[in-house]
């Protein structure tokens, strides 16, 4: 694999603008676009870590909210690492039992929205022993207290379905963390709901700094790109999800993909307009259309006009299957090539495992438990 890191060396943290103690909403605004104009600048100062659970195939809310920025990033040069989070669905049955199924998707997913394993590392959080090493000194420096006030686990706990909490789900935020800080990734793409796990990683690497520490920081305090990306609902009104069947996945046929929008959710109103304020449903199929056209929305409403709901399904349904058609039939290619997304998956394993290896050395150096 082509990587600019010589891992017979620490990776130091690249050296950025200081960033604040705490990622407030407007703070993390003005941070982004300072480190935008950064990365055009200067990409190869950047270490991005990112990534998915492993829970089936990623959908169009996926790649206009993430996926694309991800390959954009890479390809201006930022280096990569993308971690496909299976220890994170080990709390759910249903996936855990088809777990290499959801994996190897992931991975076809990748490679056909334009993802380079010659540029990109894609991995196992259960390959890396290492990496899962990180996680007791980490734990050891953040009080139950913090974990359970931390937004992201109170969100999974309440969409998890489980009469009980798992120790696996509530320690999910320091998980993250050695997820993020193993490789020393200094650039983390979140939304914003995603600031305050992001602002304990941060306060896990300050700490283990401060406790351990000595002429250099061991870990860098990631910042976080705030992403731009819209808001897609459903075909049902609701959050696009794959749990829940309204989401239109990148590996979706042109026919399954015209059945899911012909059966969206739209209102009585003719006259399609883009008001996302009291038109959500109309309005997110609009974006859609416009997003995959690459034009403003607003002109999208405005060509469609008075032809109506079975209009704007048309168009939308048109610029959605023209935009995926070069993704599918990619995808399409790559999944006739299972021996290479294999090889894929081992070639970043090894990659992953020799950085998380570099670390967990300079951890236990550091903690004078090099023995």
């Amino acid at each position: 694999m082509n990587t600019s890191l010589d891992v017979e060396q620490p990776v130091r943290p690249a050296r950025l603008p200081p960033p604040s103690d705490v990622l407030g909403v407007s703070t993390a605004q003005r941070r982004t676009a300072s480190l935008e104009e950064s990365i055009r600048r200067d990409p190869g100062r950047f270490r991005v870590l990112t990534g998915d659970r492993p829970t089936g195939l990623l959908h169009l809310g996926h790649y206009f909210g993430t996926l694309h920025n991800r390959v954009r990033l890479q390809n201006l040069g930022v280096e990569m690492f993308l971690v496909i989070a299976d220890y994170q669905v080990l709390t759910d049955r249903d996936v855990a039992d088809h777990l290499t199924e959801h994996v190897e998707g992931l991975i076809l997913d990748y490679l056909a929205i334009g993802i380079d394993p010659g540029r990109s590392t894609i991995f196992a959080h259960s390959a890396i022993p290492a990496l899962n090493q990180l996680l007791l000194p980490f734990l050891s420096l953040v009080s139950v207290a913090e974990l359970s006030r931390n937004p992201t686990v109170k969100d999974e706990i309440a969409h998890s379905r489980q009469s009980s909490v798992s120790g696996l789900m509530f320690t999910y935020p320091a998980h993250q963390a050695a997820d993020i800080l193993f490789c020393k990734a200094n650039l983390v793409p979140v939304g914003q709901d995603q600031l305050p796990h992001l602002e304990l990683t941060r306060t896990i690497a300050r700490r283990f700094n401060d406790r351990y520490g000595t002429d250099a920081a061991v870990f860098p305090e990631p910042d976080a790109l705030l992403s731009a990306a819209p808001l897609l609902l459903g075909t049902d009104g609701t959050k696009m999800s794959k749990s829940r069947g309204n989401a239109i996945a990148l590996a979706a046929s042109a026919d399954e993909t015209a059945k899911l929008i012909r059966g969206a959710k739209t209102d009585a109103d003719r006259h399609i307009t883009y008001d996302p304020a009291t038109r959500a449903e109309v309005s997110s199929l609009v974006l859609l259309a416009a997003l995959c056209l690459n034009r403003d929305p607003r002109l999208v409403a405005e060509d469609i006009g008075a032809g109506g709901a079975a209009a704007l399904k048309r168009t939308v349904t048109e610029a959605v299957n023209e935009y995926l058609a070069p993704i599918r039939e990619r995808r399409a290619r790559y999944a006739r090539e299972r021996a290479y997304i294999r090889q894929v998956l081992r070639d970043g394993i090894e990659r992953a495992n020799t950085v998380a290896e570099t670390t967990l050395k300079e951890v236990r150096t550091a903690m004078n438990a090099l023995y």
